[in-house]
């Protein structure tokens, strides 16, 4: 089973593509269950008007997903006179979907750390010159190591080394979900209008 990230945004667009975002992402969603995908909303960022929304953003988990995004990733239009601009003859609305990789991120399991021992250097004594008090933790599935020789003992060193190296593991995880981020804010920026994937004529009241 796979599982990705959708973004639907409206760009920079007019609160109409903002509403057109929430009637898409609605269809989106329907389409995916009755294709038996499991589907949940993640994220979503209102405009000022209700019902309307500048993205939204959902997890998508299933089989053979590559087929069913290929009618949906791309621009989509929506055909429709202005609800919010009685006047307006504008029509065309413009919304953008885009598909990202979910990032991998590491499940923390102290199994998957190795220990090595060293004498430490500086000062400190006979006891952390003579004993092998320094404790280098490596995380064997990212290959992050720290090394603890802060304190007086193996034991204690080898706790505080696993803590930094947890706290680093932790940190590869956020800046994976920060650049999923960036790939997300740069799709409103690069909204391509015109050549839609899909066509929609429907009002958006």
């Amino acid at each position: 089973m796979n599982t990705i990230i959708v973004h639907i945004t409206s760009g920079d667009g007019p609160v109409e593509c903002c509403r057109a975002v929430a009637l898409v992402a609605d269809k989106f969603e329907k389409e995916s269950v009755k294709q038996g995908f499991d589907i949940s909303k993640i994220d979503k960022k209102t405009s000022p008007v209700s019902n309307a929304y500048v993205s939204i953003t959902f997890r998508l988990s299933g089989n053979h997903l590559d087929d069913f995004l290929a009618k949906w990733t791309g621009t989509i239009q929506w055909i429709a006179s202005s609800p919010f601009r009685h006047n307006h003859k504008r029509k065309n609305w413009f919304v953008g979907i885009a598909v990202f990789q979910v990032p991998v991120c590491v499940k923390w399991d102290e199994r998957d750390v190795r220990f090595e021992t060293t004498r430490a250097s500086g000062p400190g004594g006979q006891n952390v010159n003579k004993l092998e008090t320094s404790v280098r933790s490596i995380h064997l599935l990212t290959g992050i190591s720290v090394t603890a020789s802060d304190r007086r003992t193996q034991f204690e060193n080898k706790k505080l080394s696993l803590e930094r190296l947890k706290a680093k593991v932790d940190a590869l995880d956020t800046q994976k979900m920060l650049a999923v981020q960036v790939e997300q804010w740069l799709n409103h920026k690069q909204l391509e209008r015109g050549n839609p994937i899909r066509v929609f004529r429907e009002p958006l009241g």
